[in-house]
């Protein structure tokens, strides 16, 4: 689906991907994870031709999306975390939008529309921050676009949207879609992503699927702090404990904790891309 070698890229003098290497493939929903500035939305910008990388290649659907090629952009999606809504009513900007999607499902769109409670005949303007983003979402989902690129998509959605948002993603994916799912709100995906990536300091850090992970990490909850060593990568004191993540699956009492995971990846980089390729090879 698509593939980054050797990707270079900076806004300035200091890179912000170094030798960068990616590879996604269809039928996954994953979740891209990494600290505030850790290039997050710069990477989704490079897989759709908006950016362009200094050196180093993507293909992505057979394309270079640095081309913008049409055939290319009616087979990509991308919600951005900025929207910037035009001044005309749902239905005008779907009847103006929707013909650059070969693929497009109107009748999915009204259904995502109904369930989403956002009135078709409104001025995108006029609608608040969460309902322009299930509308937005509700577009993208029914473009039937070979790639979706969804960023921090579940901000401004209240509880309940943001469960129908888990739902709807799901029963759009398909054997011959990806979707990546950009997110600091790593509670609201744990249950949707299949995968995830961690960028981190230019690179990225793990590439993998949350089952291969469930399998060699482990959480633990404990009274007092666990001792250093015996396979813990990682502990932080919560409420009536400490939480700790360890790379021997026999060493902690409960499943994975996707919070704690990216913490503990990002606190021992070393550890983790040590247990784990960076790259998932399927």
């Amino acid at each position: 689906m698509l593939e980054a070698r050797q990707i270079n890229f900076g806004y300035g003098p200091d890179p912000l991907f170094l030798d960068t290497d990616l590879t996604l493939t269809a039928g996954h929903i994953y979740g891209l994870l990494g600290l505030n500035g850790a290039g997050k939305s710069t990477l989704l910008k490079l897989m759709t031709g908006l950016l362009f990388p200094n050196s180093g290649q993507i293909t992505s659907c057979g394309y270079d999306p640095a081309q913008r090629a049409p055939g290319y952009l009616s087979k990509v999606f991308l919600l951005p975390e900025e929207l910037n809504v035009p001044g005309v009513s749902g239905r005008e900007f779907v009847a103006v939008r929707s013909p650059f999607y070969p693929d497009f499902d109107q009748s999915r769109m009204q259904r995502y529309l109904d369930e989403f409670e956002i009135p078709g005949n409104k001025q995108l303007t006029a609608l608040s921050h969460g309902q322009q983003k299930k509308f937005l979402l509700s577009f993208g989902l029914a473009c039937n676009a070979s790639l979706v690129l969804l960023d921090e998509p579940t901000n401004g959605l209240d509880i309940p949207s943001k469960g129908l948002f888990r739902r709807l993603v799901a029963e759009a994916l398909s054997e011959d879609r990806t979707v990546v799912v950009s997110t600091h709100q790593v509670r609201d995906v744990e249950s949707l992503v299949d995968l995830i990536v961690i960028l981190h300091e230019g690179t990225v850090l793990l590439n993998h699927p949350l089952t291969e992970l469930s399998s060699n990490l482990r959480v633990s909850i404990s009274a007092n702090r666990p001792d250093d060593g015996n396979g813990l990568i990682y502990t932080e004191r919560t409420v009536g404990g400490y939480a700790s993540v360890w790379k021997h699956p026999s060493s902690g009492d409960g499943g994975l904790d996707l919070e704690l995971l990216f913490k503990a990846a990002i606190a021992s980089p070393e550890t983790c891309a040590s247990l784990l390729a960076s790259e998932t090879k399927q």
